[in-house]
C-alpha cells in the first residue's frame, strides 16, 4: 500500500531557473551544472507565495525537512501576477532540466503544467497538490479530504457561537474550495440545526486575487460580522489573514486553515481570536514524496490524506479550544463517526 503524500503548484515565468530564483525571490543551493549532479526537491509556490502563513508556508516546511535530512540541494520558486499555463510549464521544465527531483507544484492551477513537464521528463518525479486529474507514471496527485476537517470546524463553530450566526469565506469559487464550505456547513447544521451559515467567495478566479488579497478577506468578514456572525472560517490562503484580522478587531472568533495559524508569528497579534485551524499536512506530503524518491520508490497516482490517516484535522494549540470540554467531546464524536463511515461528509 502506497504511503500518502501531497503537493501543489504555482510559479514564475522563467527564461532560466537561475533567473527565476533571483528575480522572483526563490532560493536554492545548487551544485555546478557541469558536474551533472542530481539535485533534490524543488517546489513552485501557489498564489500568495511564501509567507502566506498557510498553504505555501506548510510546503516550505516540508522542503526544509527534506533538505535537512537528505543534505541535498533544493529550490523554491515564487509565482508572478498574471502568469499563464505556459509560464508555469516553463518554470517546472527549468527545474527538471537543472536536475531537481522531485519537482512539486503547490496548487491545482499547476495541472496542465505538470502534465506537460512530466511528459518531457519521464525520469523525473513530479507532484501536484490538490489536483487528481494528471495521470502519468511519474506524477503523484497529492490530494486531501479537506471536507472532513472542515466538518469538524463546523462542529466547533456550532458549539462556540452565541449569536447562532457563523460565516464561511472562500478564496475562489472553485470545486476545491466548495469542499471546505460544504463540509463546514454540514458540520454546523448536524451539530446545531438552528445556526445560520453565511457564505461568500471572494473571486471567481485565482487571477482576481481570491487567494492573495487580505483586504478582500477582511471586507468579506466584516460584512458577515455586521450580520451577527461571531465565528468566521476562512479557506482563502493569504486572504484569510484579513478574515482573522477582522475577527480580532470585532472581538469574535476565527477558524484558520491549512496550517496551525494560532502558532504563526505573523498572526501573533490576533492569535487569541484564532480558536482553531482546519489543517492538512502539506509539509508531511511534500517531505514524504521527496523521501519516496530518495528511497528509490517514487510514489505516483492519487495519494490521499484524510482524518483516518491523520493528515487532516483540527489544531489544538489554543488553550481556550483545547480546554473546552463541550467542543472537544463533540469534535471527538464527529471524528469517530467520519472515520467509521457513519457520517458521510459532502464535497459540494
Amino acid at each position: 500500500m502506497r504511503r500518502v503524500t501531497r503537493i501543489a503548484l504555482a510559479g514564475t515565468a522563467t527564461a532560466s531557473l537561475a533567473l527565476a530564483l533571483s528575480a522572483c525571490g526563490g532560493t536554492s543551493t545548487s551544485s555546478s551544472d557541469s558536474k551533472g549532479e542530481t539535485k533534490g526537491l524543488a517546489i513552485a509556490y501557489d498564489v500568495g507565495g511564501k509567507g502566506d502563513q498557510s498553504f505555501n508556508d506548510a510546503a516550505y516546511q516540508g522542503l526544509k525537512q527534506a533538505k535537512d535530512e537528505f543534505k541535498y540541494d533544493t529550490a523554491d520558486v515564487e509565482p508572478t501576477d498574471g502568469e499563464t499555463d505556459a509560464d508555469k510549464t516553463q518554470r517546472l521544465v527549468a527545474l527538471a532540466k537543472k536536475g531537481y527531483n522531485p519537482v512539486i507544484g503547490i496548487g491545482f492551477a499547476y495541472g496542465p503544467a505538470v502534465k506537460e513537464a512530466a511528459a518531457k521528463f519521464p525520469n523525473t518525479t513530479f507532484g501536484i497538490v490538490d489536483d487528481s486529474s494528471v495521470e502519468a507514471k511519474n506524477v503523484a496527485d497529492l490530494v486531501f479530504s479537506e471536507q472532513e476537517a472542515s466538518y469538524l470546524a463546523g462542529v466547533t463553530a456550532a458549539k462556540a457561537t452565541k449569536s447562532n450566526v457563523v460565516g464561511f469565506v472562500g478564496g475562489v469559487d472553485v470545486p476545491l474550495i466548495h469542499k471546505f464550505g460544504a463540509g463546514f456547513e454540514q458540520g454546523v447544521k448536524d451539530t446545531k440545526p438552528g445556526v445560520k451559515v453565511l457564505s461568500q467567495y471572494l473571486t471567481q478566479t485565482a487571477q482576481e486575487g481570491g487567494f492573495s488579497s487580505p483586504d478582500k478577506g477582511k471586507a468579506a468578514a466584516e460584512g458577515q460580522i455586521e450580520k451577527k456572525a461571531d465565528v468566521v472560517y476562512a479557506a482563502a490562503g493569504l486572504s484569510g489573514q484579513g478574515v482573522i484580522e477582522a475577527a480580532a478587531k470585532a472581538k469574535v472568533l476565527a477558524i484558520g486553515v491549512d496550517s496551525d495559524q494560532y502558532k504563526q508569528e505573523a498572526l501573533a497579534a490576533y492569535k487569541d481570536s484564532i480558536l482553531t485551524s482546519a489543517t492538512k499536512d502539506v509539509a508531511k506530503a511534500v517531505y514524504s514524496l521527496a523521501k519516496s524518491v530518495e528511497d528509490g520508490k517514487p510514489e505516483s497516482g492519487i495519494v490521499r490524506g484524510d482524518l483516518k490517516s491523520g493528515e487532516v484535522g483540527l489544531a489544538d494549540s489554543n488553550p481556550a479550544y483545547k480546554s473546552n470540554t463541550a467542543i472537544q467531546d463533540a469534535v471527538k464524536a464527529a471524528q469517530e463517526k467520519i472515520i467509521s463511515g457513519a457520517i458521510k461528509v459532502k464535497t459540494s
